[in-house]
C-alpha cells in the first residue's frame, strides 16, 4: 500500500496522519508537547522536543501501517512561532517563541508610534502585532545569545522540521526553506512580490542569509535524509501553515469559500483568488498557498483564544476535568443568565487587534454557576467568529453562503448551533475532523503527482449541516450586542 503522510505540528501537540492513494484517511498518531510560561504573557516551546515528538509519532504511525510505501510527506505547522538554531550544530539557540507570546507588545506600540504600520500593512497584509514573527526575531537578537551568534538561522516550525528531515546540519546538506504561506506570517514578506522585504528585514535587524529560502507550497521542496524513521529520498512536496492547510483540506478552492478551525485559537479564512486584495482594517491578507509561481490569497480573521479558553477552564480553574465535558455542562442550562466571557487571555485578535485587552467575565450574580460560565465560553467562540465573518462580508461585498468548520471544538453540536444562529447561514462540519493534516497530505500528494486539485473537491464530504433557526434571530442579535459591550470594557485594560 502506498500512502501520503502529513506532519501536523500544532501548538499543543504533533500529529502524524496517513492518507491512502484514494484520498481516504488510514492512520493517525498524536502526542502532546510541553508548554512553557516563564513570565506573564510569555509562551515558549522546546524545539528539540517538537522534533523528537515528530519522530515518535512518525514511528508509531508507520508501525500501525506495517511498513507501507510512502509516496510523499507534507507539513502543516503552527504559524508565526519562531525557532533560532545553529547552522553548524543544528541545535536550538533558545526556546521557540510561540505565536501566542506577547512579550513584544510594548515594542509594537513604539513601532506603531514611529509610523511603521502603514508599510507593514501595504507590503505584508498584516498588522503590527506581537502575534507575528518579526518582533520575536528582533527580541531574540537583542536579548539572548542568538544576537552574538553569526551562525544563527531563523525559521518557523515548518523550516525547523524541513531542516531536521533533510539532515539537521549544514554539513549534511540540510535544507533551510519555508513556503510562501508561512513566510507571509512573519511580517517580513512582501506578499505581492513574493520575496523577503528588504526594508523591513533591515528595520528588525534580520540578515537575509539568516532567513529561509521561500518556495512554492506545493511541489517537491526537498527529500528526506538517511537515518530517519522514514526512508531516505521521500519527497517533501507540500508545506503549508496550519490554517492554510485546513482551507485546502476543507476544499475551499474557489473565491468566496470560507472555513473556520476551532483550535487553540480560531482562524476564519476566506479564499479571495489569485489577485491580492487591498488591506482591510481588522482583517489580515495572507498567502493561502502557492503552486508554481501562482499565489492564491485569503482574507483571515485570527482569534487568539477559543479552545485555549476550554483548556483554561480545565487546567486553570479546575472547573472541568476533561475538555469533552464542556458541551454537556453548557447544555445543562438554557442560557447564561446575562453572563459574558471575553477570553482575551492573550489580548484580542481580529477584528480588534488589541494586545492590551485582558480577559473578563461580566454579569455574574449570586445565582451564577459553572454551567453558566461553560455556556458563556461557547457563546464567546461563536460571537468572536461572527465579528470576523461580518467584517469579511462587508469587505468583500459578498454574503457568506456557508461556513465549513473543523478542529477540536467542532465536535460540540451546541457550539455549532450557536454559530449558525449568530451567522444566519449554515455551518457545515466536515466528515474528516483532521482538516489541517488532510490539507497538508493533499498538498504533498498534489506536489508529488499522486492527485490533482479536482480530487480534493471530490473527496470532501459533510458530516452534518447546522442551519440557523429563524426564531432565534432577534435573540442572537440581542446577545451579540451585549457581547460587544463586554468587549468594549475589556479593551486597553493593561494600558
Amino acid at each position: 500500500m502506498a500512502v501520503v503522510i502529513s506532519i501536523d505540528a500544532g501548538t499543543t501537540g504533533v500529529r502524524a496522519f496517513a492518507v491512502d492513494e484514494h484520498g481516504a484517511p488510514c492512520g493517525l498518531r498524536t502526542r502532546e508537547i510541553s508548554q512553557y510560561f516563564p513570565r506573564p504573557g510569555w509562551v515558549e516551546h522546546d524545539a528539540d522536543e517538537i522534533w523528537s515528538t515528530t519522530q515518535a509519532v512518525l514511528h508509531d504511525l508507520l508501525a500501525d501501517l506495517d511498513g507501507p510505501s510512502v509516496a510523499a510527506i507534507g507539513i502543516a505547522n503552527q504559524r508565526e512561532t519562531i525557532v533560532a538554531w545553529s547552522r553548524t550544530t543544528g541545535r536550538p539557540l533558545a526556546r521557540a517563541i510561540v505565536w501566542q507570546d506577547r512579550r513584544t507588545s510594548a515594542r509594537c506600540d513604539d513601532l506603531i508610534a514611529d509610523g511603521l504600520e502603514p508599510l507593514i500593512r501595504s507590503r505584508t497584509g498584516l498588522v503590527l502585532d506581537p502575534y507575528f514573527s518579526a518582533t520575536k526575531i528582533e527580541w531574540l537578537l537583542r536579548n539572548t545569545e542568538v544576537g552574538a551568534n553569526r551562525d544563527a538561522l531563523f525559521g518557523t516550525i515548518d523550516s525547523w522540521l524541513l531542516w531536521n528531515l533533510t539532515g539537521g546540519t549544514a554539513a549534511s546538506g540540510a535544507v533551510h526553506a519555508t513556503d510562501a504561506s508561512n513566510a507571509s506570517r512573519t511580517m517580513l514578506f512582501d506578499i505581492r512580490a513574493g520575496e523577503w522585504e528588504h526594508e523591513l528585514c533591515e528595520r528588525f535587524g534580520v540578515a537575509l542569509h539568516q532567513l529561509p529560502r521561500v518556495t512554492a507550497s506545493i511541489g517537491t521542496i526537498a527529500r528526506t535524509a538517511p537515518g530517519l524513521t522514514v526512508a531516505a529520498g521521500i519527497p517533501i512536496s507540500g508545506v503549508l501553515g496550519d490554517q492554510q492547510a485546513a482551507l485546502l483540506g476543507q476544499a475551499c478552492l474557489e473565491p468566496g469559500m470560507a472555513k473556520n478551525t476551532y483550535g487553540t485559537g480560531s482562524f476564519v479564512l476566506c479564499n479571495v483568488g489569485d489577485r491580492c486584495p487591498d488591506a482591510v482594517d481588522g482583517l489580515l491578507t495572507t498567502v493561502a498557498w502557492q503552486i508554481g509561481s501562482t499565489r492564491t490569497y485569503a482574507y483571515e480573521g485570527a482569534i487568539f483564544v477559543t479552545g485555549a479558553a476550554l483548556q483554561w477552564l480545565r487546567d486553570g480553574l479546575g472547573m472541568i476535568t476533561r475538555a469533552d465535558e464542556i458541551g454537556p455542562l453548557a447544555a445543562s442550562c438554557a442560557g447564561t443568565d446575562g453572563v459574558y466571557f471575553v477570553p482575551a487571555l492573550t489580548g484580542l485578535g481580529s477584528p480588534w487587534w488589541d494586545s492590551h485587552a485582558r480577559g473578563m467575565v461580566i454579569g455574574i450574580t449570586r445565582g451564577t454557576t459553572r454551567a453558566h460560565l461553560a455556556r458563556a465560553t461557547l457563546e464567546a467562540i461563536a460571537f468572536q467568529t461572527r465579528d470576523v465573518v461580518d467584517l469579511m462580508c462587508r469587505a468583500s461585498g459578498t454574503p457568506l453562503r456557508e461556513l465549513r468548520v473543523d478542529g477540536g471544538a467542532a465536535v460540540i453540536d451546541l457550539l455549532l448551533e450557536m454559530q449558525a444562529d449568530q451567522l444566519g447561514v449554515a455551518v457545515v462540519r466536515a466528515t474528516t475532523s483532521e482538516s489541517t493534516a488532510l490539507g497538508a497530505a493533499f498538498a504533498a500528494g498534489i506536489g508529488a503527482g499522486v492527485w490533482n486539485t479536482g480530487d480534493i473537491a471530490a473527496n470532501w464530504s459533510a458530516d452534518r449541516r447546522f442551519e440557523p433557526r429563524a426564531d432565534r434571530r432577534s435573540e442572537a442579535d440581542r446577545t451579540h450586542a451585549q457581547w460587544l459591550r463586554a468587549v468594549d470594557r475589556a479593551r486597553d485594560w493593561d494600558q
